[in-house]
């Protein structure tokens, strides 16, 4: 049985004051034991927000990273920055890094190879826009992702690596895929990693859903055999909308 995980991108909002508060509120919310808990705050904040988590349980991730250990790179930040700072996750190929930044497959691949090397968790996203769905291409558009992701990884590697599917037309704009639509695509992707890799790493792989995720359709989503959490962005900037779909994660535990 995977183990659920919620993981909140809260992308670029709040300030420090409004993130410290954020975190405190969600170590002390009543939550379920049972689910894994991800926090992955703006760069600028890490640090503020690694010190009220403290030993709570609740895990740190970063927005991105730069697949370099260091050097002449302006503006980026790397994998032992993160380290030092208590990260243990990092967002990779989130469809705003892909669409509107312009992240290939290729660079995406860099940054999960040098983010397993360092021994942190990539959470590698994957999904459609609006008019590949509409074209019938979603599931070529997930495999060509996923295939130049995650190029010449290994197995292991692999098993180490949390996938997130977020249909780009889902995503801060109200529209939900539906938990059938959602599952088609969550079982592509596990049918993937049983081809491409085997079946230990199909089984193991945890696979979230992301995209317009809300406490009202959080428990119907992760109620499909294939979603194993979700990655929710809007709705994990306030504490209690955020807990209630870590409590509706519980609810699908067997």
């Amino acid at each position: 049985m995977r183990r659920p995980l919620i993981a909140g991108n809260w992308k670029m909002n709040l300030n420090r004051a409004d993130a410290v508060a954020l975190s405190s509120d969600l170590v002390n919310a009543d939550k379920s034991s049972e689910v894994d808990v991800l926090i992955c705050p703006s760069h600028i904040y890490l640090d503020a927000v690694s010190s009220t988590l403290g030993d709570s349980g609740i895990s740190l991730g970063a927005q991105d990273v730069y697949f370099e250990a260091g050097g002449a790179f302006t503006g980026e930040i790397s994998t032992g920055m993160l380290s030092d700072v208590g990260c243990q996750f990092v967002i990779l190929g989130h469809s705003e890094r892909r669409h509107v930044m312009g992240e290939t497959d290729s660079l995406i691949n860099k940054k999960v190879k040098a983010v397993l090397e360092a021994g942190l968790t990539p959470v590698l996203c994957v999904g459609e826009t609006l008019e590949d769905r509409e074209a019938g291409n979603t599931e070529a558009v997930v495999k060509t992702q996923f295939e130049g992701s995650l190029a010449d990884l290994s197995p292991e590697q692999v098993q180490k690596t949390v996938i997130a599917y977020e249909p780009v037309w889902a995503i801060g704009t109200g529209k939900t895929a539906s938990p059938e639509q959602a599952q088609e695509v969550h079982a592509d992707l596990r049918k993937l990693l049983n081809d491409r890799y085997n079946s230990e790493t199909s089984e193991q792989v945890r696979i979230l859903y992301g995209g317009s995720v809300k406490p009202d359709n959080a428990s119907n989503l992760m109620s499909q055999p294939d979603i194993d959490g979700a990655l929710v962005g809007g709705a994990s900037l306030k504490a209690d909308g955020f807990t209630a779909i870590i409590n509706a994660a519980n609810q699908n535990v067997a």
